[in-house]
């Protein structure tokens, strides 16, 4: 029943009612991909928030939205009663878009975007319902069940080559052939909470039940140039099943205890245990999905049969203490614990013979992590404010596997111990109201050692010749806010980072020598910088302007960049990009508003290594190398009219421009679009 004198005030509810289409020249996957929106017409419920008291201090809560088109759906109920406890219920539903296109060789002009329709989607779904009880000077208890999904088609990082090639134009190995993978991921979750206050002391326990689900594949076009041919063989394909469902158990708990308002401890655990079952296949055939022919002329190193079973295991549990011994002082150590262990055993039957040839595998890996850290803040210092941190953790762990009778020469057995630490000192300083500073400083290190064991004798890939790595980054950061007057602010930041690696590993002669490694090498150092500045100004009590943008400059060196005989196959790596932001609102009058945004976004790294010639890596002659690095440039501008018909009744009209342009793919990926969208929104 509803209490007249808790009637809530006018527009506390409202719906909104919106409809627009976008009008895509070009690659239309990839606009969706940037964009988050559909092509084509999409609308419908764009907001909706109703509100209601029941009884005396109890209150019910509808919100939710359902665009049409764009396939994005949300709905939230909630009850809620102080006095007694809660009941609430969701159900969430979007879409996020891909693109399928895959690689471009710049030497011959070529790809292979129509294999197959590169518009690829994959639904996330997310629907849940929890109850509550929170009776007074009582412990409050939840429940809970949650459903998640993925369902769909996304585009692969892991292109494939062209088995076949065409000579003189496109080569074998070159990897430009898109690949697609199949998503059927779900998930259900049970979780029951409880929290109680006891003295000076807060406590939590937490039971935590899940059902994970994973039925994905890939799908790889070998041969897309003899995509017409009817010779038997000449069409290649590969359909890779890969299924997994995870049985887990998760209890964690706390506890926080004030002693006074000097002293506050506090400690935390949790166990987690996963069963986990594995299942799949891996089959060459004339088309994607053909079943199994150990007749079939082009079988690759496919599998069938696979089946196997582990168990995970994880402990974790951490203490925190924050004193404050004197004024102004603040003290915070802690310690961390965590071990995991992991074992998993698999077989399956090999399909590259003309007989079924059975392979065994078995996994073992465990980890011990032992972290500590301090942290102290001061403020007894007239406008400044100083904080510093240590942080330390003694990791070891060992990784290894073991598979017969094929794979038997990659066994592989890694003993491992791992020594980090992490310094950080800042300062904040506020010399007037409207003008304050910061600073920030760290050096964080990780060196790693490798022992391995029970190799079988010509151990030469990763991970297994490793022997040391040593980690080293500093980063340093400044920050200004200066409100220059009571229109004008600026905001500006500098960002540096330098991080190295080092690396002491064994020889690649083939054979393992036991003591012998190479010298350590500083394999990579990476520098960043970013530089970024933001404006705001009202000028006018009705205009008011924003402008803002960054420059990052990102760079990733390796020794082996400048090696002879490389011939420029491998390159440094850049990632330099430019970020410019622009907006103004202005009101013509307390009715209607204009408010128009421009982004801009340019990437210029492109490093076309495509015409590298591979008679100096003695594999044979032709071009191997592929354009690689970001070459992208993108405009955004939108503006939107708003405008008030009434003191319920309010409308907006919006149009869009985006302009994109992709160097690396060829143009393939390059779009423009423009949008135009209407809403009305009905307060009540």
């Amino acid at each position: 029943m509803t209490d007249p004198d808790n009637t809530p005030p006018d527009d506390t509810n409202w719906v909104t009612l919106g409809m627009g289409s976008s009008f895509v020249n070009g690659d239309k996957a990839q606009f969706q991909r940037e964009q988050n929106t559909k092509d084509g017409v999409s609308g419908g419920l764009e907001d909706f928030h109703w509100q209601q008291f029941v009884g005396k201090t109890g209150t019910i809560t509808v919100d939710g939205h359902a665009i049409v088109g764009n396939h994005d759906y949300d709905f939230h109920l909630d009850y809620t009663d102080p006095s007694l406890g809660y009941i609430r219920a969701g159900y969430t539903e979007y879409r996020i878009w891909y693109d399928g296109n895959g690689g471009y060789y710049s030497p011959n002009n070529e790809s292979f975007s129509s294999l197959y329709d590169n518009d690829l989607y994959v639904d996330r779904r997310n629907g849940w319902i929890e109850a509550g009880l929170t009776l007074p000077d009582l412990p409050a208890f939840s429940l809970r069940y949650e459903y998640d999904s993925r369902v769909g088609f996304m585009d692969s990082t892991s292109w494939g080559d062209n088995d076949t090639g065409t000579p003189g134009t496109l080569p074998a190995d070159e990897k430009i052939v898109p690949t697609y993978l199949g998503i059927d991921e779900t998930r259900n979750i049970f979780q029951g909470k409880m929290t109680d206050h006891l003295d000076n002391t807060d406590i939590g326990l937490t039971l935590r039940y899940e059902l994970d689900e994973t039925k994905d594949s890939t799908f790889i076009d070998l041969d897309p140039l003899n995509g017409s041919s009817t010779v038997a063989g000449d069409q290649r394909f590969v359909t890779d099943y890969d299924i997994e469902k995870n049985d887990l158990f998760n209890v964690n708990g706390f506890s926080e205890t004030f002693f006074d308002d000097k002293v506050t401890f506090s400690t935390g655990f949790s166990y987690m245990n996963m069963d986990t079952d594995l299942g799949g296949s891996r089959i060459y055939g004339p088309n994607y999905n053909a079943p199994f022919s150990r007749t079939y002329v082009n079988n690759g190193a496919g599998y069938i049969n696979l089946g196997g079973f582990g168990t995970t295991n994880e402990y974790v549990y951490n203490m925190n203490l924050m004193l404050k011994p004197i004024k102004d002082l603040v003290l915070v150590p802690s310690v961390r614990l965590e071990y995991d262990r992991t074992d998993l055993v698999d077989s399956f039957d090999t399909t590259s013979a003309a007989a079924p040839v059975g392979e065994a595998a078995n996994a073992d890996n465990w980890t011990l992590n032992v972290a500590q850290s301090l942290e102290a803040r001061y403020t007894g210092f007239r406008d400044w404010s100083l904080y510093a941190s240590g942080e330390w953790s003694e990791d070891s762990g060992n990784d290894s596997w073991d598979s017969e009778p094929i794979l038997d020469s990659d066994n592989f057995n890694q003993n491992w111990n791992r020594l980090g630490q992490k310094y950080t000192v800042g300062a904040n300083w506020y010399p007037l109201p409207q003008l304050n500073f910061g600073t920030q400083y760290y050096h964080q290190t990780h060196e790693y050692n490798y022992s391995n064991a029970g190799l079988n004798g010509t151990e030469i890939q990763y991970p297994g010749y490793l022997q040391k790595q040593y980690f080293t980054t500093d980063d340093m950061n400044f920050r200004t806010t200066w409100m220059a007057c009571s229109t004008l602010t600026l905001v500006t930041r500098f960002d540096f980072q330098y991080s190295t690696v080092d690396t002491w590993a064994l020889p690649n002669t083939g054979t393992l020598v036991p003591g012998t490694q190479v010298q350590g090498v500083q394999s990579c150092d990476i520098h960043n910088q970013i530089i970024s500045e933001n404006v705001t100004w009202t000028p006018l009590a009705r205009l008011d302007l924003e402008a803002g943008g960054s420059y990052v400059l990102n760079d990733v060196n390796t020794p082996v960049a400048g090696s002879a005989g490389v011939n420029n196959i491998v390159l440094n790596g850049d990632n330099d990009y430019w970020t410019v932001n622009v907006g103004a609102g202005y009101a013509f009058d307390d009715k209607t508003d204009l408010r128009v945004d421009y982004t801009y976004y340019l990437a210029d790294d492109f490093a076309n290594d495509a015409s590298t010639s591979a008679t100096a890596t003695g594999t044979g002659t032709g071009n191997i190398g592929i354009p690689y690095g970001a070459d992208t440039e993108e405009h955004d501008i939108t503006a939107t009219l708003t405008h008030k018909f009434n003191k319920s009744l309010e409308g907006s009209l919006k149009y869009g421009f985006s302009n994109y342009r992709d160097g690396t793919s060829g143009g393939q990926d390059n779009y423009e679009s423009q949008l135009v969208y209407a809403s009305m929104k009905y307060g009540f």
